[in-house]
C-alpha cells in the first residue's frame, strides 16, 4: 500500500462492489455456480506449486516470530490439506442448492397459497485467524448459497490467503462472474476490521472465526449481526455406566487427534464410581502422547493412592474455563450426571459436549439439559464439524443460538422470505 492508500475509501470500495456482485449471484443457476467453483478448482490445481510456496514463507514468518504451535500447525498447508481443500470444494459442488427451496406451502381461507422460499443473506464478512484452508471454504460455501464475500484473514497467512484468492478470482473471471463476489482484504491494518464491521450499508453479516479477544472485540464492535463462535471448551463425561473401552478411544480421540481444534476436549469429566477402574486406562495413554494433565484432589489422591507413576498438577477454576489448544487436560471426578451437566453448563463455552453410558435415560437427560450446539452420546467431540456432519465445508461453528447453531454450512449462509400467490385476491 503507498502513502496515498486511504483505508476508508479503499474499504467502501470493497463494499460496494460486494453489493453489485451479490446482486449478481442472487439470481445464478445452480449450474452457474457449480460450474464457477469447478473453474476454481482447476485454477487451484494449476497453482498449487505458487500457494505451497507462499504458504511456506508464511510458516517461516510465524516461525521467527515465535507464534505457538497451535497457531503455526492451523496455519500450515501440505500436500494431504491442500488435496483435502480440493475435496471439500468437490464436495460442496455436489451439494443440494437451497436458494430457491419453497416450503411451508398453505392456503389461508382469503384464498391466498402462503409459503416460504429460501434466499442469500447478501454479503458476507467474514474475519479468521491462521487457517488459509478457511479462505477457500469460505469462499465456496457463499458462492454457491449465492453471497458475496469481504474476507479479512490474519496478517501471518497473508500470503497464502492471497495466493488462494488469486486463484478463486481467476476461476470467477473463467466463468463469467465478477471477481468482486470474493475480496480478500489486502491490508494488514487492525482498523481494517473495525472498519468491516460497520459497513452496515453493504454488509448483512459478520462471520469472526478465532481467538476469544478477536470474537469479543467483533462483538463490541460491530453495528451488523454477527455469527460468532467463541472459544470451545469442550467437555467429555464418562458416566459410571459407561462401557470402559468405548470411552477409552473416545476420551483419546477427542483429546489427542488435533490439539489445535476448537472440537478438541479439554475437561474430562469422571463419575467417581469407576474412577478407580477408568484412570489407569485412560492416565497411561495421555503421557504416552505427551500430555499435561491437570486433576482436581479426588483426582491427585486417587492417582497416588494407585502408585500411578504419572504427574497430576492441581486444577484450577481457571483451567475448568480454558480453551488450551494445546496438549494440556484438566481432569474432574463428579459425584454423577446432575454435577457434570451443571459444570459443563457453568464453565463451558456451549460449543461441543459429549456423554459416554449405556444407560438410555441418562443420555436423553444429557441431550435434553446441556446446553451446547452439539451434544454427543457415546462419540469422540471431533465429529463436531461441517465436513463429518454432511455440510460439506463449513464457514465456522457458531455457539449462538440465532440465527444459526452449530457447524454453518449452505444453509446457514441463507434466510427465507415470504411468498405469496394469488388469483386476484383483496383483502375485505
Amino acid at each position: 500500500m503507498n502513502q496515498q492508500f486511504n483505508l476508508t475509501d479503499y474499504m467502501q470500495d470493497l463494499g460496494k462492489q460486494a453489493k453489485q456482485a451479490a446482486r449478481q449471484l442472487a439470481s445464478l443457476s445452480t449450474q452457474q455456480k457449480n460450474h464457477a467453483l469447478q473453474c476454481i478448482y482447476d485454477a487451484l490445481q494449476a497453482n498449487k506449486t505458487e500457494i505451497l510456496s507462499e504458504n511456506q514463507h508464511d510458516v517461516e514468518q510465524g516461525q521467527a516470530k515465535d507464534l505457538e504451535a497451535a497457531l503455526l500447525d492451523r496455519l500450515a498447508l501440505n500436500d494431504s490439506r491442500f488435496a483435502g481443500m480440493l475435496q471439500g470444494l468437490q464436495d460442496v459442488i455436489t451439494l443440494p442448492d437451497p436458494i430457491g427451496e419453497i416450503t411451508d406451502m398453505t392456503y389461508r381461507p382469503s384464498g391466498i397459497q402462503l409459503g416460504k422460499m429460501r434466499v442469500p443473506l447478501g454479503v458476507v464478512g467474514m474475519i479468521y485467524e491462521s487457517r488459509p484452508n478457511v479462505t477457500l471454504e469460505a469462499a465456496a460455501l457463499a458462492i454457491k448459497s449465492g453471497n458475496a464475500i469481504i474476507l479479512r484473514g490474519g496478517s501471518e497467512a497473508l500470503r497464502s490467503n492471497q495466493a488462494i484468492a488469486k486463484s478463486i478470482q481467476h476461476g470467477l473471471a473463467q466463468a463469467n462472474l465478477p471477481q468482486q463476489a470474493v475480496q480478500v482484504i489486502a491490508t494488514t491494518d487492525r482498523e481494517a476490521v473495525g472498519q468491516l464491521v460497520t459497513l452496515s450499508d453493504y454488509v448483512d453479516v459478520i462471520i469472526p472465526r478465532g481467538g476469544k479477544s478477536l470474537i469479543e472485540r467483533i462483538s463490541r464492535e460491530a453495528r451488523i449481526p454477527v455469527i460468532k463462535h467463541l472459544d470451545g471448551i469442550c467437555h467429555v463425561f464418562v458416566e459410571k455406566q459407561a462401557d470402559l473401552d468405548k470411552a477409552v478411544a473416545i476420551a483419546l480421540n477427542a483429546k489427542t487427534h488435533r490439539y489445535g481444534v476448537c472440537n478438541a476436549m479439554e475437561t474430562l469429566l469422571i463419575d467417581q464410581a469407576i474412577a478407580k477402574d477408568f484412570l489407569p486406562k485412560i492416565l497411561p495413554l495421555y503421557q504416552d502422547k505427551g500430555v499435561e494433565l491437570r486433576g482436581c484432589e479426588q483426582v491427585q489422591a486417587l492417582v497416588k493412592a494407585s502408585n500411578l507413576n504419572i504427574e497430576i498438577i492441581a486444577a484450577t477454576a481457571e483451567d475448568w474455563a480454558t480453551e488450551y489448544l494445546a496438549p494440556i487436560l484438566s481432569i474432574k471426578m463428579v459425584s454423577g450426571i446432575d454435577e457434570a451437566i451443571e459444570h459443563i453448563n457453568h464453565y463451558g463455552s456451549h460449543h461441543t459436549d459429549a456423554i459416554v453410558t449405556e444407560n438410555y435415560s441418562l443420555a436423553r437427560q444429557f441431550l435434553a439439559q446441556v446446553d451446547s450446539s452439539s451434544v454427543m452420546i457415546n462419540a469422540s467431540t471431533r465429529f463436531a464439524d461441517g465436513f463429518e456432519y454432511g455440510l460439506g465445508a463449513e464457514i465456522g461453528i457458531s455457539t449462538d443460538k440465532f440465527h444459526v447453531r452449530g457447524p454453518v454450512g449452505l444453509e446457514g449462509l441463507t434466510s427465507q422470505k415470504w411468498i405469496v400467490f394469488g388469483n386476484g385476491e383483496i383483502r375485505n
